[in-house]
């Protein structure tokens, strides 16, 4: 296996590429469009999900388990993160790159948000759920927490049904690298107090 530097593996981020495997090995990608997930009045979320934020069903956490998060990310029957794929975000993580934004449910991981953090950009990688709306919630949470510390930038990506529910909306690739570049330079701290 190759020798992995987490500030090569940045760097290409910065560019903005991503890693994926398609099952023919781990390689870099990008898109004529961009998947951004708003931070301002145009993020939405179902009624159902308002209900169970509103009952506190959920407790949100940083990094409290990472590993978990990312076998929940990869644990589905098609996955473009393969073991290698989980040993890049072990490094970042170790290096300080990589978090997990996740939901508990007491004692259990509900659901969960992997993802790059780079000045004021979230790069959101996958998310999964354990228990019902988990993944939601975390959504929910995640966006308020971005605001929170000053992110300007939330990018999901691929766009699909499921992130079109929360008002995620495709940029051109010029457009992208603009909000990109602008939102790398600032200083923002995704994990607060510890």
């Amino acid at each position: 296996m190759m020798q992995i530097d987490p500030a090569e593996i940045i760097a290409g981020y910065r560019q903005g590429y991503f890693l994926m495997d398609n099952g023919d090995g781990l390689g870099w990608y990008s898109s004529q469009t961009r998947t951004i997930m708003p931070l301002d009045e145009r993020f939405r979320y179902p009624k159902s999900l308002r209900r169970s934020l509103n009952q506190n069903r959920f407790t949100s956490a940083i990094n409290r388990d990472f590993f978990g998060v990312v076998e929940g990310c990869a644990n589905r029957d098609s996955t473009w993160i393969s073991d290698e794929l989980k040993m890049i975000y072990l490094l970042l993580y170790k290096a300080g790159w990589a978090f997990s934004f996740e939901t508990w449910q007491d004692d259990q991981l509900a659901g969960g948000i992997l993802g790059l953090v780079i000045g004021g950009v979230f790069i959101g990688e996958s998310m999964f759920f354990h228990i019902s709306e988990g993944s939601k919630a975390a959504m929910v949470m995640l966006v308020d927490h971005l605001r929170s510390q000053q992110f300007t930038l939330f990018d999901v990506q691929i766009i699909n049904p499921h992130l079109e529910r929360f008002g995620a909306y495709t940029i051109s690739e010029q457009e992208y690298q603009q909000q990109l570049q602008a939102a790398i330079q600032l200083r923002r701290a995704f994990k607060t107090g510890s």
